[in-house]
């Protein structure tokens, strides 16, 4: 069965899904290391890490997860037909 992809707005909902957890935790977990940089050095950091993380791993999953809940909520709302019944009788 072929499905269409997820709308844009959907599509940026995941992304945020995956961005905003990952540049927290990346923030708390950099800190430690990054105190006495300059901003623009740590975001350069946080976000060469964050990116590849979230393009590569936490997205695809995040689309494949909402793809799965899509297939399933057609399946739940598809008409059921009854085998047993024969139409032409």
């Amino acid at each position: 069965m072929s499905q269409k992809p997820p709308s844009t707005h959907i599509r940026a909902l995941i992304t945020w899904l995956a961005i905003f957890p990952l540049v927290t935790l990346g923030s708390f977990a950099l800190e430690p290391l990054t105190a006495g940089w300059f901003l623009p050095l740590r975001t350069m950091l946080l976000t060469a890490l964050v990116v590849p993380l979230a393009v590569y791993l936490v997205v695809p999953n995040l689309m494949r997860a909402h793809g799965a809940v899509a297939v399933r909520r057609t399946v739940q709302a598809a008409p059921v037909i009854d085998s047993a019944v024969d139409p032409a009788a």
